[in-house]
């Protein structure tokens, strides 16, 4: 898939077959986040693979999206690690650019995936029950799987609501 296309096709995808996804493709996506850019290239990013069923049900009870966990192949849970981290706003940007290289390359994979924040109001519950240590803060989750369907449809603000001022 070209790159270009990749972006403009990608949609979040919130069900999912029961098929299995590959360990293999869940690696080139963690390792797809870890090529994001990051200041000074710290890479502040850490990952939790989260493939359990037993522990992706307890995870969906944390979110109103319970559904999309309880169908998902796996979860990848995102956190920031402020040990490695030199600028709060820089940090969190190449994490959200981290997390977006992975929905990407989800999407080139053939895999669908969804980017979850609901489920920040309960961090800590969420730290507790995957067994992380309290100075990782929980950016997102991001649910993976085989998609049920692919008819998802999105529409963009044309560039001429967007473009404030050409200089």
């Amino acid at each position: 898939m070209e790159l270009i296309e990749g972006i403009f096709t990608r949609r979040s995808v919130r069900d999912f077959t029961s098929e299995a996804v590959r360990r293999e493709d869940l690696t080139e996506i963690m390792k797809a986040g870890t090529w994001a850019p990051s200041g000074l290239n710290n890479q502040p990013w850490r990952f939790a693979l989260i493939q359990n069923k037993n522990v992706l049900k307890q995870l969906a009870t944390l979110t109103r999206y319970q559904h999309i966990i309880e169908s998902a192949a796996a979860c990848i849970a995102v956190f920031i690690d402020y040990n490695s981290s030199y600028d709060d706003v820089k940090d969190h940007l190449a994490v959200g650019a981290c997390i977006q290289n992975m929905l990407l390359v989800t999407h080139g994979l053939g895999l669908g995936s969804v980017w979850l924040g609901e489920i920040l109001k309960n961090s800590d519950k969420v730290r507790a029950l995957i067994e992380m240590p309290e100075d990782m803060e929980l950016m997102a989750l991001i649910a993976i799987g085989h998609p049920a369907h692919r008819d998802q449809e999105s529409h963009r603000k044309d560039l001429s609501e967007i473009l404030l001022k050409e200089v």
